[in-house]
């Protein structure tokens, strides 16, 4: 395991850095989206693979791989991230197949030394905070091997548990802000701010290509909620329960599916 740590400092994300995993990772929404996510992690990746992790966070997905057999070098743009992944790596029984360093998306081309990868992920709307994703998508395409899969999670351009829970709470700015042409400003718990965009998967699949070809995509969070209803979701236990069985049908089904907290597209790296 390592740490690099590059010239960027107080990124938006260093101050929710000690309370990101309380507020989402260790929440019931949290690891029913995750564990969602993982399926399709196992599906696409083998042990031995290694893999790219963009966005990384506080590395939970790292440590996932890792125990999974899998080689992982994950990139955050917070050095605070960073330090919490390494806290958790360090009780990892795959300590060792796990590297970190502190990395922004749109610095991935500091990588081609150490390509190619078997393999990349991006979980969770890391991508969404990125302005250029077609010059993203051409450094991520120099770093896989050909045929290589990558899982990319965004935040979905239309969520329908967000429009129904705001709109009840008499919010309709809320309701629809992903419908906002330039994205919503996001106000962080450290009172910074960061642009979020949300882009459709139309437009993903467009700004990836001709490097890429999106083989499929699924919602993640049609039935289970986004996290900030969680205070609801812990008094309705058998519901979430409910909820995450419920999210692997409706997560495929077609005019469903885009109505999700999250959408996951998984690409193929053209052979070319």
């Amino acid at each position: 395991m390592s740490a690099v740590h590059s010239n960027l400092s107080g990124v938006p994300f260093d101050g929710i850095a000690d309370v990101y995993d309380a507020t989402f990772t260790y929440s019931s929404i949290g690891q029913a989206q995750r564990s969602l996510v993982w399926k399709s992690f196992r599906k696409a990746f083998r042990p031995g693979d290694r893999i790219l992790d963009v966005g990384c966070g506080t590395g939970v997905d790292a440590c996932f791989l890792a125990e999974c057999g899998i080689n992982a070098l994950a990139v955050d743009c917070s050095s605070e991230m960073i330090e919490v992944s390494r806290r958790r790596v360090i009780s990892c029984k795959k300590q060792n197949s796990v590297e970190l360093e502190v990395l922004a998306i749109e610095q991935l081309k500091h990588l081609y030394d150490r390509a190619p990868f078997d393999g990349l992920v991006s979980n969770f709307g890391a991508l969404n905070c990125v302005e250029d994703l077609r010059s993203v998508a051409s450094n991520m395409a120099r770093l896989l091997r050909p045929g290589a899969t990558a899982l990319l999670c965004f935040l979905g351009p239309h969520c329908l548990w967000e429009i129904g829970w705001y709109m009840v709470h008499r919010n309709p700015r809320k309701a629809f802000r992903r419908w906002r042409k330039n994205g919503t400003i996001a106000c962080l718990s450290d009172g910074s701010t960061l642009q979020i965009q949300y882009p459709s998967v139309r437009s993903v699949a467009h700004a990836f290509a001709p490097e890429f070809r999106l083989k499929s995509w699924r919602g993640i969070g049609v039935t289970v909620p986004p996290s900030y209803v969680e205070p609801l979701a812990g008094r309705f236990p058998i519901a979430m329960r409910i909820a995450k069985q419920a999210d692997l049908l409706f997560g495929r089904c077609l005019g469903i599916r885009g109505l999700a907290d999250h959408v996951l597209l998984e690409f193929v790296r053209d052979q070319a």
